[in-house]
């Protein structure tokens, strides 16, 4: 039985279809002083809870969906195709928290198995207190980029994002592999990202993420790319947040699309992970 959140009902979908398995009548509500409920009578062995933790009410809502699970089924997996709180893997000032090791231990608690679709740092698969797996979400990006674009040049943020961009490279067929030289501000913390030495003159140039966020950083980086003579440029991501207005931000630089998976559900997401989520839980 698959239980989606209500960030995840796309997704959820897809992959009920891909594993032949029911969906479960999930009703989403909420109390008159604000409080989350869900609602879902079901019966089964093996329950798969599908949900996106986009924003803190669908934190708590995943956590009851484990909880309605846990005793309606002997067995249950949560696939967190977006884990929110996941780039706070660690105390970056004294004080802080490490969130997503907080996050990991709460879901842990309602679970028998964790999967995971291209967490931003992959090691966050050590602060789940079961077994954790991670889907590389990558591997379909290259799906519904255009044919034929002449000479493509695949650009990673930073280096260590250089992989992502080899997979959608390697998947399209043709093209060079590059990344940005990224620093950060250590009193503002802004990014400022430098395009490579690569000619990109009249080259269609495929800027690669594991998430869109503001689009600030990405969008600076692309106006480069453009004075620089690139000919088409797209925007492929794992994660299609695309806060406040990200997608005008990228349009404005030239950005002529944006790809992104279902992870986050979003008017960009172009493709399914939901046969490679499949695989994983065969």
């Amino acid at each position: 039985m698959i239980l989606p959140g209500s960030a995840s009902q796309s997704l959820a979908a897809a992959l009920a279809a891909e594993l032949d398995r029911d969906l479960a009548p999930v009703e989403y509500d909420r109390f008159a002083d604000g409080e989350l409920i869900v609602r879902a009578p079901f019966e089964a062995d093996h329950a798969v809870v599908v949900a996106a933790t986009v924003s803190s009410d669908a934190h708590v809502q995943l956590l009851q969906l484990q909880d309605l699970a846990g005793r309606q089924a002997d067995r249950v997996t949560t696939v967190l195709p977006y884990m929110g709180y996941a780039r706070q893997d660690r105390a970056f000032e004294e004080g802080d928290p490490v969130s997503a090791r907080a996050v990991a231990r709460a879901i842990s608690a309602g679970t028998d198995r964790a999967v995971t679709v291209t967490p931003h740092e992959p090691a966050i698969e050590e602060f789940f207190d079961v077994p954790c797996e991670t889907v590389d979400g990558s591997r379909v990006l290259a799906d519904p980029l255009p044919d034929g674009l002449p000479d493509p040049l695949f650009l990673a943020p930073d280096e260590s994002a250089t992989g992502l961009a080899r997979t959608v490279r390697d998947d399209y067929g043709a093209g060079g592999v590059d990344y940005f030289e990224k620093t950060r501000d250590r009193e503002t913390g802004d990014v400022t990202l430098t395009p490579s030495d690569a000619d990109v003159t009249d080259r269609a140039v495929v800027v690669v993420d594991d998430i869109v966020a503001t689009g600030s950083t990405m969008a600076g980086a692309v106006e480069h790319l453009r004075a620089d003579g690139a000919g088409r440029v797209f925007a492929a991501c794992v994660h299609p947040m695309l806060a406040a207005d990200a997608r005008t931000k990228l349009a404005r630089a030239g950005v002529e699309a944006v790809y992104g998976t279902d992870t986050v559900e979003r008017s960009v997401s172009a493709v399914s992970v939901a046969p490679l989520v499949a695989e994983a839980l065969r």
